[in-house]
Formats: C-alpha cells, sequence, structure tokens
C-alpha cells in the first residue's frame, strides 16, 4: 500500500531527513520519501506487518506526529500551528523589545544586579513560552541519537542563557575579583529566539506559495450539489452523494462527481450541453455533451443545463487522482535532494564539533580572559549553521515546478523525470494519436483511397512544438504503423527528418535502445498499448492523457490535452527547475561556507576587529531560508 501521510513538527532538512531515515528503518516499509515543503511522507508499507498506529508511534517517539485519524485535518493543524507561531512571535518580539529596553537602560531599573536579574526573568519567560518547542524537540532527538536546526538552537541559546545566569550570580566573584570583565547575554538568548520565530513565520508565509496549485485544483470540486430526487431538486453536501445518484448541473455551476450524462439542452442545441474542461484538458472551445457522453469532477457548463448519473465520486474522480498524482510527485525526491539529504543527516553534529573548536581555540590563545569571547564565538557558529536553507533547497523548486506544470495540464509522477526531462537529446514519438488526431467516423479498413487529411489531421501546435524541440537540440523520430506513403505526408508535415514506417512495438523499443546505444537521453511519447514497451524503457516516458490507461500507467508524465506545444514548454519548465534547484544549492552552500567562519572570528586573524554576533546570526540565518523559498517561487512567473 502506497500512502500520503501529512507530517507534523519538521522544521528543516535535517528533520525531513530523521523521519525518512526513521520509517525507512522499520519492518513492513518498503519506502519511504519525506518532503518537507509539503510535510508530507509518501509510504509504501505492507499494512499486514505493520499498521499505521505502528508508524505513527515510530516517529512520535522522535518529535514528529503523522496526521492518520480520520476527521483529523492536516490543514486545520498546520492553521492553527501558523496562527500559533504568529503569537508566539509577536509575544517573542515584545520579550526582545523589554530586554533590550532594560539591558541599554532606556528604562531604569535600578542598579547592574537589578538589571541582570529582570533580564534573567525575561529571557526564562521567552524560552519557556516562545521557545518551548525547540527544547522539546532537541531532546526527543537527543534521545535517539539524532540532532536538527532545534538541536542547534536549544545549545545555543542554553548556554548564552546559563552563562548569563553564572554571571549574574558569581560573575564579581569569579571574574571580577581576577580584574577580568564580565557580561550577561539574555539578549543574545532572546534574540535568537525571536529571529528563528520570525524567520519561520516568514517561510510559512513564502512556502504556501508553493502549494498554490495543489489549492487551485482542489478549489475546483464544489462542496454541494444539486441531486434529484422524483420531481424535487434539493442542494446537498457533496459528502452525501452516492454512486448511481441523479444530479443536475446547471451553466456556471461546477460538475460536482465524475459521471454519464442522461440529459443535457442548451438554446444551440436541443440534445447538448457545453463544458468548459479547459481546467483537466486544457482545451480551449468547450466540449459537447450529450446523452451518454462522460462529464467530469470540476468542469463547468458554460452553455446549457443537464442531468448526469454519478459514476465516480470522492478520491474516485479524475481530478482526486490528479490531484493525488500531483501531491505524491511533489513529495518525490529527484536524484540531487538524496546528496543532501545525506549532507543533513551528518549537518547538525559537524557544526556542533566546528563551535567546540571555536570555543576551545578561542579560550586556548587567550585564556580565561577571551572565555566570554570564546563562548560568544561558540553560539554564533551554532546559529549561523542553517541546514534548513540546504534542505529547502531542492524540494521547494520541485514543489513550484512540478506545481507549474500542472497548472499547464503536464501531469509529472515522479520528481526524478522532471529533472532527467532537461538531458534529453533525441525524442522518439508514435504517430497515430499522438502527432495526428485520427477521423473517427471512418472505416479504416476500406480508408485506403482516402486522401490523407480525410483520413487524420495534425495536431494543435505539433510542427511548432516539433521545430521548438529541434531547436532546442532534440532529435525528433517519429515511428508508425502506417504505410510508407502516410509515415512520410506526416512527418513532413510535422517537419520531422527522421521517420519509420510499418513498424511493430518491438520496433519501437528497438529504436529507443539504439538511441541509448549511442549515448543519447531518450524521451518516449506515445498514446496506447503498442507504446508501452517503449515507454518502460525509456529514460523518459510521455503519455497522451486521451490514450489508453495502460499508457499513462506506464509513463512518467502526461499530457492532458492534444496541444503538443507543452511538450517543448515541459523541456523548458525542466531546465528552469534545475537550474533553480542548483542555483538555490550553491547560494545555500556558499552562506554557510561563508558565514560560518564570520561567525566563529576568523576576521581576528587578519587584524580586523569585527566578526558575527549571535544576534545577528540569528537574523542572517532566518534570512537564507526565505530567500531560498522566495527565489524557488519565481518559477511562478514563467510563462
Amino acid at each position: 500500500m502506497k500512502k500520503t501521510i501529512p507530517v507534523i513538527g519538521m522544521a528543516c532538512s535535517a528533520c525531513s531527513a530523521n523521519v525518512e531515515r526513521k520509517l525507512n528503518s522499520l519492518n513492513g516499509v518498503t519506502s519511504a520519501s519525506v518532503s518537507l515543503p509539503s510535510r508530507t511522507a509518501l509510504i509504501d508499507f505492507n499494512p499486514d506487518e505493520i499498521s499505521l498506529e505502528d508508524l505513527k508511534a515510530a516517529i512520535n517517539a522522535i518529535g514528529f506526529d503523522l496526521v492518520i485519524e480520520e476527521g483529523r485535518s492536516a490543514v486545520e493543524i498546520e492553521k492553527r500551528a501558523f496562527t500559533l507561531l504568529k503569537r508566539k512571535t509577536a509575544l517573542s518580539w515584545l520579550f526582545a523589545i523589554s530586554i533590550m529596553a532594560v539591558s541599554m537602560h532606556w528604562i531604569d531599573v535600578g542598579n547592574a544586579n537589578t538589571t541582570n536579574q529582570i533580564a534573567l526573568l525575561i529571557a526564562l519567560a521567552n524560552m519557556v513560552y516562545c521557545g518551548r518547542r525547540f527544547y522539546v524537540s532537541a531532546w526527543k532527538q537527543l534521545q535517539n541519537g539524532l540532532a536538527n536546526m532545534d538541536t542547534l538552537v536549544a545549545l545555543s541559546t542554553l548556554i548564552a542563557f546559563l552563562f548569563s545566569v553564572f554571571n549574574t550570580f558569581w560573575g564579581e566573584t569569579v571574574w571580577g575579583s581576577r580584574g577580568i570583565a564580565w557580561h550577561t547575554y539574555f539578549d543574545a538568548s532572546v534574540m535568537i529566539i525571536t529571529f528563528v520565530l520570525t524567520g519561520k513565520l516568514l517561510e510559512e508565509k513564502a512556502k504556501d506559495g508553493t502549494a498554490s496549485s495543489i489549492r487551485q485544483m482542489m478549489g475546483m470540486t464544489p462542496k454541494t450539489a444539486h441531486i434529484v430526487d422524483g420531481e424535487r431538486v434539493e442542494e446537498v453536501p457533496i459528502s452525501t452523494i452516492e454512486v448511481g445518484d441523479l444530479l443536475e448541473v446547471r451553466t456556471g455551476e461546477k460538475v460536482p462527481v465524475d459521471g454519464e450524462v442522461v440529459w443535457a439542452e442548451s438554446f444551440m442545441t436541443p440534445d447538448a450541453a457545453y463544458i468548459d474542461e479547459s481546467m483537466i484538458t486544457g482545451e480551449p472551445n468547450p466540449a459537447q455533451k450529450r446523452k451518454g457522453d462522460k462529464v467530469l469532477a470540476g468542469t463547468i457548463p458554460n452553455q446549457g443545463k443537464l442531468r448526469m448519473r454519478a459514476r465516480q465520486i470522492g478520491k474516485d474522480t479524475v481530478i482526486a487522482q490528479i490531484i493525488r498524482m500531483v501531491q505524491e510527485a511533489q513529495g518525490s525526491k529527484a536524484p540531487v535532494q538524496r546528496i543532501v539529504d545525506k549532507a543533513a543527516l551528518v549537518f547538525v553534529p559537524v557544526v556542533a564539533s566546528i563551535a567546540l573548536c571555536t570555543f576551545l581555540l578561542w579560550w586556548l590563545i587567550g585564556g580565561n580572559a577571551y572565555l566570554p569571547q570564546a563562548i560568544l564565538s561558540a553560539i554564533a557558529v551554532l546559529v549561523i549553521a542553517c541546514p534548513c536553507a540546504m534542505g529547502l533547497a531542492t524540494p521547494t523548486a520541485l514543489m513550484v515546478g512540478i506545481g507549474k506544470a500542472a497548472e499547464k495540464q503536464i501531469l509529472v509522477k515522479d520528481a526524478a523525470a522532471l529533472e532527467n526531462l532537461r538531458k534529453i537529446d533525441a525524442l522518439v514519438t508514435d504517430k497515430t494519436g499522438t502527432l495526428t488526431i485520427p477521423n473517427r467516423s471512418i472505416d479504416f479498413t476500406k480508408s485506403d483511397d482516402l486522401a490523407l487529411e480525410e483520413r487524420e489531421t495534425l495536431k494543435p501546435n505539433a510542427r511548432k512544438a516539433m521545430e521548438t524541440l529541434q531547436e532546442n537540440g532534440v532529435e525528433v523520430y517519429m515511428m508508425s504503423g502506417d504505410k510508407e506513403e502516410a509515415a512520410k505526408y506526416w512527418a513532413e508535415k510535422a517537419g520531422i527528418k527522421h521517420y519509420q514506417s510499418k513498424v511493430l512495438p518491438q520496433d519501437k523499443e528497438n529504436m529507443v535502445r539504439r538511441l541509448q546505444a549511442e549515448g543519447k537521453r531518450v524521451a518516449m511519447v506515445g498514446d496506447g498499448i503498442n507504446d508501452t514497451q517503449a515507454l518502460a524503457l525509456a529514460d523518459v516516458s510521455i503519455a497522451i492523457g486521451k490514450g489508453t490507461d495502460v499508457a499513462m500507467d506506464v509513463a512518467q508524465i502526461t499530457l492532458m490535452g492534444d496541444d503538443l506545444q507543452t511538450l517543448p514548454e515541459a523541456l523548458l519548465l525542466s531546465r528552469r527547475t534545475v537550474h533553480m534547484i542548483w542555483q538555490n544549492l550553491f547560494w545555500a552552500f556558499i552562506y554557510n561556507i561563508v558565514c560560518i567562519p564570520l561567525a566563529a572570528g576568523v576576521l581576528y586573524l587578519f587584524g580586523i576587529d569585527w566578526q558575527i554576533t549571535p544576534s545577528w546570526a540569528s537574523a542572517l540565518m532566518a534570512f537564507s531560508s526565505v530567500s531560498v523559498v522566495l527565489n524557488s517561487l519565481r518559477l511562478r512567473l514563467m510563462k
């Protein structure tokens, strides 16, 4: 059984990597892929060996939660969590302003001891209420031998707080008596939590845009439907609709479920209605629907009305299957992400080691007089290191790219297909049903004497699409079972130089093998059972949405409409998405490579008296995560 399950509580790539590693370690789980931006786990498991409750218990043990309960909405949970995050962020800022006012003597509260004690109480309140999640999560991670971003935040703020508490009560006795200047750093612990929460708030707000395509598709299905009961038509919740119910759909309303037309009328045609199916198929012209025709949930009659018999409801509708496919694709991992996940698992321990080395070096070089500097430098290193930016680099770009593809009626089954599509330099395409639309009204056994244009027609933008692909370095090969004359005619019509006629399914597979043997990356486009062998072998398999279910099941990418211009659009989107991934990864790695030494105080080696403080480190860490998400969202601007 394969199931997509919401995961609550993940904050960084180390979190998602830890959840994924835990799931994959369980007996009965075949594979698991966890997506940080979508907050979901795609789990392939055997319910006879492990139950959903067992999965939930295992994930709870490491500080996270799987939403498996009926009636428990992950969306509502996330909304409540976001509201709570806003409240805690606002309160943390209030604490931050208060502690700055006290520490910088904007408010006169008495002597230094009183000032430090008030700052202690403010910092403690901030940690207990606003920062509680960091410490609970870090403790659960520690119990299981794991670490994530919460570990870094908890460790850095606790060190700053405890060192400041020590100085508040024993600073003068221990340091002052030896002539060493001492200070408290309660403001640093407060500012770290404040900036991290602010960054998470901005990040969640930005990431909300990455899922907009899914929300748009979910919004296609109406909440209510008109059910026909004898002479009475009643509006009822869509959840009450059952297979076999008779429904009425009027002009401008959304078709509630998939079904079959039993009656239709419009002012143009007495026995037909006209339905806008562009959101599903991409076809701009309304489709004529008569008795016996199929209608799909989410489509809209823009002329006339109809009555229909419900055939597929709920999760079985086409739009529900499309949403599920897109969600699974957004939750899947591109090959590059698996490398990042491995890095994320060692990232926090490595950073903690660097922080420890920083502390020891400062202390060894300067002695006890430099102990405050050593502690602050170690704290800054812990805070500045950001696994979030690195972990968000790939999945956010993929979520936006796959969602953008869905808007263009290009359904991507998995992230690897989107990543691999950019590499193709050869495309093998079927003819009938793929490049051309056959005339179904004629008997093909008696069609030899008909003009080629009467037998079939070239699909919209087919020639333009093939020319665009070839201009972008992709050689196109047309394979047809048709006779030589027809194959040559339609190849020339489509602007294709390489073609073969009278081919069998094995010939198509052999063509893919031959091109791959020549070192080419091959994509196969087809629509029928006779294409499945070649589709299964190709580096990237593409099916036409109006083809057979078998072809669509085998294919990694499905084009929902007849407009072949979506082929080069898919190629361009793949290239832009992967470019965005590498761009994000570059800046995420550069950020850590540059900022960690600056936080450690490396500039002092060159006589420059400056380093990144813990407060600035938390602000920069938050900015890095937000910038990666915002950069990925630029894909939505693609036409």
